[in-house]
């Protein structure tokens, strides 16, 4: 069987790399919220598009209410899923050619989002598509799920979960491959010195020379399975007084802590909070660690399906990214980047290979065969 999928995967490929360039070419950055449209109106036409082509392949399709939506096949209570993401992020500067022109050379399709994550996430469509198209029939339903606000603060996540139960197992294409069977957690941070001297201290002393580890606010810690912390993503925001001088009109800083399992966000604050008696130290957000164990059935699902397809090693691996596995119980992410492709998806000149696609497809497609069907892998 595996054979018949990876065949079809490859003789649907022309329609997938058709799909995503059309995609590509529909400007879903979030804007300001309508009443049919809660991330804006262009998201929403990216939204209406996937569902209307799912429909089209013969899928069944939920909207749930514009803040996501779905494909579906097959039956029962229980479903597997792969679940990405239609919003993008803002273009930005840089780009050779027009970021949402779905421009293709040397078997390369440059656009925004054509990674990060329309592609992924049409690859997956199109690989249960393959399924479908084969007659085989799941023992339990497959979801695609449409995402509308990864970017951007899981909301779209947030209410969905508040209207349908999560699914039994599953994945987002929306990271990188060898399948990670571990997430660091990512705590936002807010500190509010009590004058602008104190701020000047803290920019220059805890950030311009200070290395990204979080050593200066002794919250380096690491462990084996996760490694370091990394501190990034400074933020100075904006001043709330009037520029008297008073300590309402000092600046903050906001900056997010990617940690180890092997700490808590409780256990940064209170350290950051020592090291900082004199100044606030707020938690804005956190989103715990999340981790499988490396040999239970999706993991070892997914790096079977990997390494079949590639004849790569798939030992599982960690990140120190954060994705809808944060939020979505029950699922890894798996992919879409191979090994050494990184700083692709928020960068000019977006790209991913033709290739890379279809590869992403087949990989995909025995995934969602083996996560809902009940057989056994055919292992060499």
């Amino acid at each position: 069987m595996e054979e018949k999928i990876l065949a079809k995967v490859e003789e649907l490929s022309g329609q997938l790399i058709d799909t995503i360039v059309r995609m590509v070419q529909i400007d879903s950055v979030e804007a300001e919220p309508e009443p049919d449209a809660p991330f804006g109106r262009g998201v929403k036409r990216a939204l209406d598009a996937a569902l209307e082509l799912s429909g089209q392949l013969g899928f069944g399709t939920v909207n749930v209410d514009n803040y996501m939506g779905y494909a579906s096949y097959g039956e029962g209570e229980e479903y597997v899923c792969a679940v990405g993401h239609l919003d993008v992020v803002p273009v930005g500067t840089g780009w050779k050619q027009p970021p949402f022109s779905g421009y293709r050379k040397d078997g390369v399709i440059y656009s925004r989002g054509v990674l990060d994550n329309k592609g992924p996430i049409f690859s997956c469509l199109y690989a249960l598509y393959a399924l479908k198209e084969l007659g085989i029939v799941p023992d339990r339903q497959v979801r695609i799920l449409f995402g509308c606000d990864e970017e951007t603060g899981f909301e779209d996540l947030n209410y969905y979960l508040s209207k349908e139960k999560p699914p039994v197992m599953g994945f987002t294409p929306d990271c990188k491959y060898p399948v990670v069977y571990a997430e660091r957690g990512r705590a936002l941070v807010e500190i509010c010195p009590a004058s602008r001297e104190r701020f000047y201290t803290l920019m220059n002393d805890y950030v311009l020379n200070a290395k990204n580890n979080g050593e200066r606010f002794h919250i380096d810690f690491r462990d084996e399975e996760f490694g370091q912390v990394e501190v990034r993503n400074f933020k100075i925001l904006p001043e709330k007084g009037q520029g008297d001088g008073s300590a309402a009109s000092v600046p903050s800083l906001q900056f997010a802590v990617s940690y180890p399992a092997g700490c808590t966000a409780a256990q940064i604050l209170e350290t950051v909070r020592g090291e900082l008696p004199d100044m606030e130290v707020e938690l804005i957000s956190n989103m715990d660690p999340v981790r499988f164990e490396k040999d239970c059935r999706l993991v070892d699902t997914l790096r079977y399906t990997y390494e079949r397809v590639t004849g790569m090693d798939g030992t599982p691996v960690t990140t120190t990214g954060g994705t809808y596995a944060k939020r979505m119980p029950n699922i890894v992410p798996f992919g879409p980047s191979f090994p050494g492709q990184k700083g692709i998806g928020h960068q000019p000149d977006e790209w991913m290979k033709v290739d890379d696609i279809v590869a992403n497809a087949k990989i995909y497609a025995l995934s969602l065969y083996y996560l809902a069907k009940d057989v056994e892998m055919e292992r060499k």
